[in-house]
């Protein structure tokens, strides 16, 4: 018999699990999640066909806390990335070459695990690896949205930890103090901006997750060809990657 029942008001799937580690597969890093243990099946019962504003809810650790920059954020592995359960996934990378220098920004589009679409473009000339990350990141929520309105589940998955903090984490702060922080200059600010409002729209039903780049999550390889290849190609616009999608192939292309 279980020593204690979990219920999950809001997670990935709500419900009462009888163990932490799958309780806790559905609030980790799920935005707003709200649990909490009973000792009894009874209790939990009651408590899940309550309201979870009636007790004391515990909050998961998730990607928007209070301390701003003393945050952290969970980095997922390959193993994880596959298991995540979501009908889309979106993996984001830019590159700049020197730094600031030529810059250019990469997607991959996983539909059902397999690869879908890649795209590239957004070629700067005067850019930086930030401000690239910052728009592959863009092109993903946006994407994300027309995966949403087509009612596919979406996570997004960038290796830019600085590109996730500032749109789920920051930015907050930053906006309640007129978009100023005691630091200094706001680097980024106009397309943090964009960005961060257009998450706003989406962020209780997309995640973004930061995964590390060039340790084998395939997707990520795939962003990082791309805008290896939004750089030499030099391509102002974000356009579709018209070539087979040749995996191992593409995979040979010049790494960032």
């Amino acid at each position: 018999m279980a020593s204690k029942f979990y219920v999950v008001w809001k997670g990935r799937k709500p419900g009462i699990y009888t163990d932490w580690n799958s309780c806790k597969a559905q609030v980790d890093q799920f935005p707003g999640a709200r649990y909490k243990s009973f000792k009894t099946q009874a209790e939990a019962d009651a408590a899940f066909k309550g309201s979870p504003s009636a007790t004391v809810v515990k909050k998961s650790n998730g990607q928007r806390p209070a301390n701003g920059h003393k945050s952290s954020v969970k980095t997922y592995s390959s193993n994880e990335v596959k298991a995540f359960e979501a009908d889309t996934k979106i993996f984001t990378d830019g590159g700049c070459e020197p730094n600031p220098g030529e810059a250019g920004s990469g997607v991959a589009v996983y539909r059902a695990n397999e690869v879908s679409e890649l795209w590239y473009g957004l070629y700067n000339p005067m850019g930086t690896n930030n401000t690239a990350e910052l728009n592959a990141l863009h092109q993903a929520l946006l994407m994300a949205e027309q995966e949403l309105s087509a009612e596919r589940s979406v996570a997004v998955f960038c290796d830019s930890k600085y590109s996730i903090q500032c749109i789920t984490q920051w930015a907050v702060g930053w906006e309640k103090k007129g978009w100023k922080k005691s630091g200094g200059e706001i680097k980024n600010l106009e397309l943090i901006q964009t960005i961060y409002h257009r998450y706003q729209t989406i962020k209780d039903k997309v995640q973004i997750l930061h995964v590390n780049g060039h340790v084998g999550v395939e997707g990520n390889e795939l962003a990082d060809r791309m805008s290896i290849l939004a750089m030499e190609s030099k391509v102002p616009e974000f356009v579709q990657y018209q070539e087979p999608l040749d995996v191992p192939a593409i995979l040979k292309m010049r790494a960032g």
